[in-house]
């Protein structure tokens, strides 16, 4: 492991152990391997994994620069605290999260992907009405179920993300 990393949930998964050694990853995290992958945690706690929680200040930085690029109503409260920990610690982000991944270019944070190419341009994000086509105000907070952003409150039809033209 390269000193100064911070793994996302994909890599807690998927990566060698010797490749998570010493690495830093939120306790949020370790609550989703328990309930999730319960074996996969087992072996992860024979291992030196930093489990940190982000100070308030950096979890409330990056809401705000994900509220400005979109990238909120894709985030979950798990995905704001590894990037807190990365943009703390400035250490490099590991993860296979296009969103988690355009967020961390547009911060100037380093990151590289797990299993994937990972992103090669960095996008803005708007929410749109799927009926009335109006753009609509970009939610305040995550999300637990991403892809539900609610109903339009002029037309009533389904809510939308969509990269900004």
């Amino acid at each position: 492991m390269v000193a100064g990393e911070v793994v996302d949930t994909s890599a807690l998964i998927s990566w060698p152990v010797k490749m998570l050694f010493e690495s830093l990853a939120s306790p949020k995290q370790r609550n989703e391997l328990n309930n999730n992958y319960p074996e996969r945690m087992d072996i992860i706690d024979a291992i030196d994994i930093n489990w940190t929680n982000p100070n308030i200040e950096s979890i409330e930085k990056i809401k705000h620069i994900s509220k400005e690029t979109g990238d909120i109503a894709g985030l979950s409260e798990t995905d704001i605290e590894v990037l807190a920990l990365a943009m703390e610690y400035n250490y490099t982000l590991v993860t296979d999260d296009y969103r988690m991944q355009n967020m961390a270019e547009y911060m100037k944070i380093k990151w590289r992907s797990v299993n994937t190419v990972g992103i090669s341009n960095i996008w803005k994000w708007e929410v749109i009405c799927l009926g009335c086509k109006t753009v609509k105000i970009m939610p305040e907070s995550t999300s637990n179920q991403k892809n539900n952003l609610g109903q339009c409150v002029d037309c009533g039809s389904e809510l939308k993300i969509r990269k900004k033209k």
